[in-house]
């Protein structure tokens, strides 16, 4: 099992940028699939990004062309570039490995 700590949540005005971290406590190279979900009281938990371990990344139509995965292996490090957010961005984000680990979650706050 890994600890992960998310963080870079916080509030932001529509079409501004937020860059989430997911810090974990061992390497992820050897993770399969490392990603972000996302949770509002209103919606079910929904799957936002994902990559996997050959570096092979997935995102829900939703965010596609504004959102980007990406990690770096040696800050045992994956992050979520959230770009032209939208208020409908607006929830708690949370950072898992391999669907077995999560972290905490972080806030994000979209204004319009």
């Amino acid at each position: 099992h890994v600890q992960l700590v998310e963080s870079g949540g916080a509030l932001v005005q529509a079409g501004g940028s937020l860059r989430l971290s997911c810090l974990a406590s061992a390497t992820i190279f050897s993770i399969n699939v490392m990603g972000w979900y996302r949770q509002t009281p209103r919606k079910q938990r929904e799957l936002v990004a994902r990559i996997t371990k050959g570096g092979s990344t997935n995102y829900v139509d939703s965010v596609k062309c504004r959102f980007t995965i990406s990690r770096d292996i040696a800050k045992n490090t994956v992050y979520l570039q959230m770009d032209s957010l939208k208020p409908e961005d607006t929830a708690t984000y949370y950072c898992y490995a391999n669907m077995r680990d999560w972290g905490q979650g972080t806030r994000v706050t979209v204004s319009s």
